[in-house]
């Protein structure tokens, strides 16, 4: 089992840049694909972004790609969300989640979320 705990969330105006973390602790996170979902205020928990194990592969939604990046040290336990050229849109709680698949993109395929942390982007 993994417990993973978010960190980096926070208010930043319009064409700002925030990073988002994920630590893990208990069982090692290179053990698992990691996926970054948000939740806008009313709306569903959608997929931005996810990586593989190794980190050699990534995937990202459409309306985050060329804006966000999402990485990985394994030596740290922790899974990076860079995400520059912020838009009101982006505002929302957003979550990692942990799982055995590979870039899943559903919220289901993930056994392991953390709390979240909330990301507010002023126009």
């Amino acid at each position: 089992q993994v417990q993973l705990v978010e960190s980096g969330g926070g208010l930043v105006q319009a064409g700002g840049s925030l990073r988002l973390s994920c630590a893990a602790s208990g069982r090692t996170l290179s053990s698992y694909s990691v996926g970054w979902f948000r939740q806008p205020p009313g709306k569903e928990r959608d997929f931005v972004a996810a990586i593989t194990k190794s980190g050699r592969s990534t995937r990202h939604a459409d309306s985050v790609k060329g804006r966000f990046t999402i990485s990985r040290d394994n030596a740290k336990n922790t899974v990076y969300l860079q995400m520059n050229g912020l838009k009101p849109d982006d505002t929302g709680v957003y979550y990692c989640a942990a799982s055995q698949l590979l870039l899943a993109v559903t919220s289901t395929s993930y056994d392991y979320w953390g709390q979240g942390t909330q990301v507010t982007v002023s126009s």
